[in-house]
C-alpha cells in the first residue's frame, strides 16, 4: 500500500463509514436469528468464522511466512487472557441485547463505551478527569435514562416487561465491558503489535465460546446456516475495511463517522422490523452520541496540551 493510501482521510472516512454499514448488517442478522439459535452459538461461529480472516491480515503484513508464529509469542499471555474475557463479555452483551430489544435501541446503547472509558481510566489509568468530560458522561447516561424512560421503566402503568429490562441493562454492560476492553488494549499496546492482540482475541474468544457450546447447541436450519456464514462473511470484510480504514488516517479522525450505525440500524431496523423509532430513543441516542463525541474532541485537546508541554 503506497503512502499516499496510508493518509487519505477520504478513504478512511469511506471505509469506515462501509465497515459500520456492514457492522450494523451483521448485528440484524444476529437479531434475525436470536429467536432460533442461542447467541453463544452464534457467537462461536462468529469468533470461529474471524480467524481466517485475521490470518490473512497478518500474512498480508508479515515479511516472511515466520513472521507469523512469530506474532503468538508473548510475555503477557495473562494480559491477553483477560482482553478475551472482557471482549467475550462485550459480545454476549451485545448478542443477548439484540435478541430482546429494537435494533436501534440496542446499537445506541452500546455506545456508551466512551463514558465508561473515561469512569474507568481513573482508576485504572490514574486519569484526572476534568469538568468538561465528567458532563459529557452525565448527558450520556442522561441519555440512557431518556432511552429506558421510553422502554417503560418508570411508568407504574405500563411498566417494562422484565426481559426488556434485562436486555436495556445487559446493552448497558456493554459498554462497561467494552471500556475494560479499550482500557486493556491500551495497557498491551506499550509492548505488543496490533496483530498479536488481534491473534489471541480471536483464538481465545473462540476457544471461550467452543467449551460452552456443547451445553446449548441447536442445530440450526438451511436459512440459518446462510445466516450463519453470512455473519462470518460480512463480519470479516467489515473487519478488513475498519483495519483498512485506520491505515488510512488516524483513529481520532474516523471516531465520528463511527456513529452512522445509528442511522443504519434505525434504517434495517424499519424494514426488516417495522420498528418505526420513537422520539425518546432517538433524544436518548443523540445525547450518547453527543456526550461520546465531546469526550473525543476533549480527548484531542488534551493530547495536543500535552504535546506542546514535551520537551523537543
Amino acid at each position: 500500500m503506497t503512502s499516499s493510501l496510508r493518509h487519505d482521510i477520504r478513504r478512511g472516512a469511506a471505509l469506515m463509514l462501509a465497515a459500520t454499514a456492514l457492522f450494523t448488517l451483521m448485528s440484524a442478522m444476529v437479531k434475525e436469528l436470536g429467536g432460533r439459535i442461542p447467541f453463544v452459538e452464534v457467537m462461536f461461529f462468529r469468533n470461529a468464522l474471524a480467524i481466517p480472516v485475521v490470518m490473512a491480515i497478518a500474512l498480508r503484513r508479515a515479511r516472511r511466512p515466520g513472521e507469523v508464529a512469530a506474532l503468538l509469542r508473548t510475555r503477557r499471555f495473562p494480559g491477553h487472557l483477560l482482553r478475551a474475557c472482557t471482549g467475550t463479555l462485550a459480545m454476549a452483551s451485545s448478542f443477548f441485547a439484540l435478541t430482546v430489544l429494537p435494533l436501534a435501541e440496542q446499537t445506541a446503547l452500546t455506545y456508551t463505551t466512551p463514558l465508561f472509558v473515561t469512569v474507568l481510566s481513573i482508576p485504572f489509568l490514574g486519569e484526572r478527569v476534568g469538568i468538561h468530560r465528567w458532563s459529557a458522561v452525565l448527558v450520556g447516561f442522561a441519555g440512557i435514562l431518556v432511552i429506558a424512560l421510553g422502554k417503560g421503566a418508570f411508568q407504574g402503568g405500563a411498566p417494562m416487561p422484565p426481559l426488556v429490562q434485562l436486555g436495556v441493562v445487559v446493552a448497558v454492560l456493554h459498554g462497561v465491558f467494552s471500556a475494560g476492553t479499550t482500557l486493556l488494549v491500551r495497557q498491551l499496546s506499550a509492548t505488543e503489535s496490533s496483530a498479536t492482540i488481534v491473534l489471541w482475541q480471536s483464538l481465545l474468544m473462540t476457544a471461550f465460546t467452543a467449551a460452552i457450546l456443547p451445553f446449548v447447541w441447536v442445530a440450526p436450519g438451511r436459512g440459518d446456516v446462510l445466516l450463519i456464514l453470512g455473519i462470518g462473511l460480512v463480519g470479516g470484510v467489515a473487519q478488513v475495511m475498519l483495519t483498512e480504514a485506520h491505515a488510512s488516517a488516524q483513529v481520532s479522525a474516523l471516531g465520528p463517522y463511527s456513529y452512522s450505525s445509528i442511522l443504519w440500524s434505525v434504517a434495517l431496523g424499519w424494514a426488516i422490523w417495522g420498528e418505526a423509532p420513537t422520539l425518546t430513543m432517538l433524544l436518548g441516542a443523540a445525547l450518547i452520541v453527543a456526550a461520546g463525541l465531546y469526550i473525543l474532541h476533549r480527548e484531542l485537546v488534551l493530547a495536543r496540551r500535552r504535546r506542546g508541554q514535551a520537551p523537543p
